[in-house]
């Protein structure tokens, strides 16, 4: 088995729940460190699995039948600004303001996801990892690089359930992928 690292960040309790820690600890997540930023809640994982992924649904699974109503929002960070990608890619941030600028490599860098106007735009993780792998910045091998889809997914994943609008998610991404057809809203 291998040790995998990650982050889940919770809803539905906060730095003020009683009985948090005995609640997680007790319900199998004991290897997991608990964490606070202000109010809110995450947890550092280092959990044994055969893959990322049982070792994500197993924490999640542990979490949210711990008794406490804690539900999880996220896993990791999939959305990264450029010192997120300068740390991740062991590249310097002024290397990866100049790939982002066109100033360096072909000019064809990721596009940022969120946040494009302000000045801390952010990238998908995934995205940019891929791009860093095709232009031979990093190893198709690295950990990060061959997470980053799968940690993609999960977010997506939670974040669907969390609007408690799966039927419209689902409506739009079906109007995406055939625009030919009227879309229900227009």
């Amino acid at each position: 088995m291998a040790l995998h690292n990650f982050t889940l960040v919770l809803s539905g309790v906060n730095s003020d729940t009683e009985g948090l820690e005995d609640a997680l600890y007790g319900g199998k997540c004991d290897d997991a460190l608990i964490c606070f930023y202000g109010t809110s809640v995450y947890l550092e994982f280092d959990r044994e699995a055969t893959t990322l992924n049982i070792a994500i649904a197993t924490a999640i699974r542990d979490i949210e039948s711990a008794g406490i109503n804690a539900q999880v929002e996220a896993v990791d960070s999939t959305l990264v600004g450029l010192s997120d990608i300068a740390e991740l890619s062991q590249l310097s941030r002024q290397a990866i303001a100049l790939l982002k600028d066109g100033n360096r490599g072909k000019g064809d860098f990721p596009n940022p996801v969120q946040r494009i106007s302000g000045q801390s735009p952010l990238w998908s993780w995934a995205e940019v990892a891929e791009w860093l792998v095709s232009s031979g910045r990093m190893s198709a091998d690295n950990v990060l690089v061959k997470n980053a889809r799968n940690l993609e997914q999960w977010n997506l994943a939670l974040r669907i359930r969390a609007s408690k609008a799966t039927e419209k998610v689902e409506e739009k991404v079906n109007f995406l992928e055939h625009p030919e057809q009227v879309f229900a809203d227009c």
